[in-house]
């Protein structure tokens, strides 16, 4: 049985097909568009997904959506009633609900002519979250949690996941919200762009928490571990904010009020440099943040007594967060999965829908137990790489090579095919440890916006001034962020002060102190690095790159960074190599062919 799960109508627009129970490929339409966060439906990315399983749109038997416009009808209700917010704010959401309440239609218009009988499942936001998180977990049992700005009407659910079965047991509705806290901030400190809030964890290590008293007057923490917003310091709940969601990169309006200024002081214009104050506050919200996210997991601990935790929703992307919840709650081991935001719903939608129907059981399991720790699951997918992706064979890069020889000519490349995998892994690693720059395009691209190892820029962690070389040759992006270390499994306890599987790059631990000045450019300001954990049983050929530069430098890690400019991650082989000739990017390897500039020196 197929099940197509759709994210649509909201950044980070992305398909998911499972077969049967098991993911058989997950994409986000953005990197088809080429538009960062692309909001609308995901055609091209529904496409991709059914090419990949060989069937066709009439073969998909149901439908399953990450939204429910019929939820918590009486909770929109009682708002309106109490608060009534302005004419053009209600017509607005008006709208994106029938847009949502037209899934068939939508496929019609991408499939004309095709047989499109499939039932149609509209799973809540929220509870698509939480399916995405814990149904794809190792973990047998476990308190899910889901947090981020606004689905359904309501923007956090905590509840409990038990062998294929999910309870939601706590809310937090409209208009209160941690996510919207979190991106009203980072417009006031100058980050107006959708999804600019990665640059406000990479901020905040340069500063001091000197604005905790204003924070705390602005998000109010409650006894229950929910929370609420001070909402003279918003204008969401009141107001027609411009929200752009219609196939395009999004666009959120303006979400704080003026009384914001009246608090904190001005805010900083996007243009305007960066200064200590805009530091300060950026520790500042982030350490609100977590006071509110560790309080809401600290009560739902006292409540379950569970050791395990999975999250999902936009704000579970807050990865430094992430990497504190063993300390500072009682939980002992985390899930994230690696598409944990508005994408990852899709997954959760299809996976739901799938335990929810009577039809079928998912086959036995054929591995004994996944790459991550956890209980053996036997009747549920286990989610352990992130590689659902498209991929591409040797031999139609070597007809992309052939079509643009010329134009690598011009730039001095070499070309070479390495078929054996010990040596082209050597190979690249020696040009890593020489400091050149690294395209590595390998397999499925990755589900999620990390690179992981199949569409990464790689490069030595040990020189100081690589992060100086990245943004002049390629990133061109400030220069305050942060860059992440790939380290093999087996070696995270020699080199982090926490031992643990992060297999999505989705926590952020502390280096230890005699290794920082091994490997300063991974290592930020306030000696942390977010890692990416890497594994033989899921990405071989990843982790043995990584293997023979630690034999060639003792250091069993690599810089790891997204392959792109500006740009989506790239996903075809054609965009891999624009990316690199149109930079000063040193090297590409696409699958067995190792591309060079020769006069490609290290720096």
């Amino acid at each position: 049985m197929y099940i197509l799960g759709l994210n649509a109508y909201h950044g980070d627009a992305s398909a998911c097909l499972i077969k049967d129970g098991k993911i058989i490929a997950a994409a986000e339409e953005e990197r088809f568009r080429r538009l960062k966060h692309w909001a609308g439906f995901p055609s091209q990315a529904v496409r991709y997904c059914l090419e990949e399983a060989g069937v066709g749109i009439c073969d998909i038997e149901h439908f399953a959506i990450n939204s429910d416009p019929r939820e918590n009808v009486v909770k929109r209700v009682g708002f309106a009633l109490k608060n009534r917010p302005s004419l053009a704010s209600i017509m607005g959401r008006i709208k994106n609900r029938r847009k949502r309440a037209s899934v068939k239609e939508e496929l019609k218009l991408a499939f004309p002519g095709e047989d499109i009988s499939g039932e149609v499942h509209r799973i809540e936001h929220h509870l698509s979250h939480l399916a995405s998180c814990f149904l794809v977990s190792p973990f047998k049992q476990a308190v899910a949690v889901s947090v981020d700005g606004f689905g359904d009407f309501s923007s956090a659910a905590v509840g409990v996941g038990t062998g294929t079965q999910l309870t939601v047991d706590q809310r937090v509705f409209f208009p209160h919200s941690l996510g919207t806290f979190y991106q009203a901030m980072t417009q006031f400190i100058g980050f107006p762009h959708y999804g600019d809030e990665y640059k406000v964890m990479g901020l905040g290590p340069y500063g001091k928490p000197t604005f905790m008293e204003q924070m705390r007057q602005i998000v109010h923490l409650k006894e229950d571990g929910t929370f609420a917003l001070n909402l003279d310091y918003f204008r969401h709940h009141n107001e027609n904010i411009d929200y752009e969601w219609e196939n395009c990169t999004p666009h959120v309006g303006t979400l704080f009020s003026d009384e914001l200024a009246t608090l904190m002081g001005p805010g900083r214009d996007k243009d305007a440099p960066l200064e200590q104050r805009h530091h300060d506050i950026a520790r500042s919200v982030q350490d609100m943040y977590e006071e509110a996210f560790f309080n809401m997991l600290n009560r739902a601990y006292e409540r379950y007594n569970l050791p395990d935790v999975t999250l999902a929703g936009g704000c579970a992307m807050n990865s430094v967060a992430n990497g504190k919840i063993c300390r500072e709650t009682k939980f002992k081991r985390v899930y994230v999965q690696s598409a944990a935001g508005d994408a990852g719903g899709a997954i959760g939608a299809a996976i739901y829908t799938w335990h929810q129907l009577d039809e079928g059981k998912l086959a036995p399991r054929t591995e004994k137990s996944s790459a991550l720790s956890g209980d053996v699951v036997e009747d549920r997918f286990i989610m352990d790489h992130a590689s659902w992706g498209p991929h591409f064979d040797n031999d139609q890069i070597d007809k992309l090579l052939s079509d643009n020889k010329a134009r690598l000519a011009e730039q001095g490349c070499s070309i070479e095919r390495i078929d054996n995998d010990d040596a082209l892994c050597l190979k690249t690693a020696e040009a890593i440890a020489d400091g050149l720059v690294v395209g590595w395009f390998q397999g499925r691209m990755e589900w999620g916006p990390r690179a992981l190892g199949n569409r990464s820029i790689v490069c030595d962690p040990r020189r100081a001034d690589m992060k100086d070389i990245l943004n002049l040759k390629i990133k061109r992006r400030e220069s305050f962020r942060p860059f992440a270390p790939s380290i093999l499994r087996e070696k995270v306890s020699e080199w982090f002060e926490e031992d643990d599987d992060v297999p999505f790059m989705m926590k952020v631990f502390q280096i230890e102190k005699d290794k920082r000045d091994k490997i300063p450019a991974v290592t930020h300001v306030n000696g942390s690095g977010r890692l990416q954990t890497v594994y033989k049983a899921t990405n071989p050929r990843y982790h043995l790159l990584i293997s023979k530069f630690n034999d060639l430098t003792n250091v069993p890690i690599v810089l790891n960074t997204s392959f792109n400019e500006n740009e989506p991650v790239v996903c075809q082989p054609g965009e891999a190599m624009d990316c690199f000739l149109r930079t000063k990017m040193d090297v590409l390897v696409l699958e067995n062919w190792f591309v060079r500039r020769n006069n490609g020196q290290s720096k």
